[in-house]
């Protein structure tokens, strides 16, 4: 028998240091103040006196009290053991939730069910001195079981797999970490409580409970990861992942980011060894406004915010509260220092529907025109919707979202067709049409343009190969190509194996150089030129006129087509100095024996304007808009007839 005792009592011990381990560890971190800590810390100082009680006895046993004193342990101890022992399951539950980052009791049902399974047994035990409902002695002293315990029993297992379905609601809201230490949490309870049950005798409910806090105390309390260093508050990585779990379980908040305009202009002239001061001056500041753990360090100029609500007009109020602090200066040693900030505020899953919602808001470049410090609901519609528009882009490719169309030139000496422009267009299945002028830059600095050029020039080529434009008399098909990709090593083998592969013939394809890039990069162009023309294809500078004019460029670049911009036609309809302009710059290009190509005609007036200037093509809404391939196929075969 006293081995058997000392048998349990290892176990017991061992379960007290756990359990006394974890508080500690706890404490040392400071992680007390979230909702889920003090949970956490309610659990396991429940299994720290559970353990304490079978201690006690085990010890009584062990020490040779006498009968009446070890009974009077027993009892006081079994009690006290029943009485915080059976509240865990609950807890653990509310523990999963708060985890999960879902709403508790979201509706009066849930609520009403959790109230029942936590409360009806607590009563029941409490009044089991009177009622021996859930356990009693009987008349020779043995411990017996009554029929309120298994109901006890049953509130426990409701509750775990509510926990487990909490969980696995919120699968996706959980880091890898936190699902295994909350699944090998329940496999240890669920051990532990199978093998007491089916042998009273060995006492181990405790100790596998203790085990799993160890996990949950290593995996989910402890939060070094997510926790910048220099100033405590969470870091990017942490903001992720809550925003993702707020999204995912629906949790309605605003997040605000403060953004400060001139933090490089402080620390260059305070010194970079001095930055962390200013860090501490606005996360003590912040601190007054929120708890430590609904702030975010984003970056050395951002700080974000979570402000659970949906009241507008309040978090607006908020953010001008915070705004109205930068007006003010701030301590920095002796000196009193001036910040600008802007507040931005926007609704998660409102206007923030996606991780990259949130971080585009707090990273993106602010619009050059704004002049507003506080940017809540309507006014943040540019960041978000460059969000979308990446979104929508990422996408774009694999759900087919791309279309090329085309629009027709025409040759200006008999108005017959000429060719035509390939013309990307964008429809999304969620934001609908998407401008070029829109998703094209956001292309480029995703670094998907060239996936996007490459669509155009393979679904161009396949169109020159089934034959249609050459029976309809076309002489070429402008693809307009991304300069960026074109200072990329290898472009022009990548071209080539492109339009070889699809056995067309090279002259049929002009690429279009854009001005705007083109005076800045020709001297790199010069070669790329060089050698796709030596292979037989045609090359064309595109927007000339647009403000961005370098004859150097021009001479450098071996053209074909110079493409004068709508702009350029439409200030020469109005002013005398712009006919002079147009005049002498298709002059000049002639003499230069460039081919000349007028885009954005629309009227009879500038095509009558246009036929006394030696013009070779013709491009614009006066003969048609950009269409659809099957279109395009129509309407140039309706004009051959």
């Amino acid at each position: 028998m006293e081995m058997y005792n000392l048998f349990h009592i290892a176990f017991l011990s061992s379960s007290f240091l756990l359990c006394i381990t974890c508080l500690l560890f706890t404490f040392i971190q400071k992680r007390t103040d979230k909702k889920h800590n003090r949970i956490y810390i309610a659990m396991v100082a429940i299994l720290l006196i559970s353990s304490l009680c079978e201690l006690s006895l085990c010890f009584a046993k062990l020490a040779g009290l006498s009968a009446d004193t070890i009974l009077m342990i027993d009892k006081v101890a079994r009690y006290v053991y029943f009485l915080l022992h059976s509240a865990l399951s609950a807890l653990f539950y509310n523990y999963v939730t708060k985890v999960c980052g879902a709403l508790f009791g979201s509706n009066p049902f849930s609520r009403a069910m959790y109230l029942i399974g936590f409360v009806l047994p607590e009563m029941l035990i409490l009044t089991n001195p009177f009622t021996y409902w859930v356990y009693y002695r009987d008349e020779n002293g043995a411990f017996q079981r009554n029929w309120a315990e298994m109901l006890i029993y049953v509130a426990g297992a409701f509750f775990i797999i509510m926990s487990v379905v909490k969980l696995f609601r919120s699968w996706d809201a959980l880091t890898d970490k936190k699902r295994i230490a909350l699944i090998y949490f329940l496999f240890l309870v669920g051990l532990g409580i199978t093998i007491q049950l089916a042998h009273s005798e060995i006492k181990v409910e405790v100790f596998s409970e203790a085990m799993g806090m160890v996990g949950l105390m290593l995996c989910v309390e402890s939060e070094d990861d997510r926790i910048d260093i220099d100033t405590g508050f969470y870091n990017r990585k942490a903001l992720r992942q809550d925003i993702k779990s707020f999204i995912i379980n629906k949790r309605k908040l605003f997040l605000i980011g403060v953004r400060i305009i001139d933090s490089d202009i402080f620390i260059r002239s305070a010194g970079t060894e001095n930055a962390d001061i200013l860090n501490e001056t606005i996360s003590d500041y912040l601190r007054t406004l929120v708890p430590r753990y609904h702030i975010y360090y984003v970056n050395q100029s951002t700080y974000a915010l979570t402000v659970y609500g949906d009241d507008e007009n309040m978090i607006r109020e908020f953010a001008e509260k915070i705004s109205s602090r930068f007006d003010e200066t701030w301590q920095f040693r002796e000196s009193q220092i001036k910040l600008s900030a802007v507040i931005l505020a926007a609704g998660v899953p409102g206007r923030i529907s996606s991780v990259n919602d949130a971080f585009y808001m707090l990273d993106s470049s602010l619009p050059e025109t704004n002049d507003k410090k506080v940017l809540v609901g309507s006014d943040l519609e540019y960041l978000l919707r460059r969000s979308a528009v990446e979104d929508a882009v990422s996408r774009g490719l694999d759900e087919h979202s791309f279309e090329v169309y085309y629009q027709p030139t025409y040759r200006m000496s008999d108005r017959k067709l000429h060719g035509a422009e390939a013309l990307i267009r964008m429809h999304d299945k969620e934001l609908g049409q998407i401008s070029p002028d829109e998703f094209i830059p956001v292309a480029e600095q995703m670094g998907l343009i060239d996936r996007i050029d490459g669509f155009v020039l393979s679904e161009v080529c396949r169109f020159i190969k089934s034959g249609i434009p050459q029976q309809n008399h076309m002489e070429c098909i402008n693809v307009n190509l991304s300069v960026i990709e074109c200072l990329k090593p290898g472009f022009a083998e990548k071209i080539n194996r492109i339009v070889e592969n699809a056995g067309i013939d090279k002259k049929f394809l002009n690429f279009e150089i854009t001005e705007s890039v083109a005076a800045t990069d020709y001297d790199v162009l010069s070669e790329i030129v060089t050698a796709l023309k030596n292979e037989g294809f045609l090359f064309s500078m595109d927007d000339y006129g647009t403000g961005y004019s370098n004859i150097a460029a021009i001479l450098s670049l071996n053209l074909d087509v110079i493409k004068i911009d709508k702009s350029l036609l439409r200030v020469a309809q109005t002013s005398e100095y712009g006919y002079i302009m147009l005049e002498n710059s298709i002059r000049m290009f002639k003499q230069m024996n460039r081919q000349i190509l007028v885009e954005g005609v629309e009227t009879d007036e500038q095509v009558e304007l246009l036929c006394g200037f030696d013009v070779d093509y013709l491009q614009g809404y006066y003969f048609s808009k950009p269409l659809s391939e099957s279109s395009f196929t129509e309407f140039i075969s309706r004009s051959e007839k």
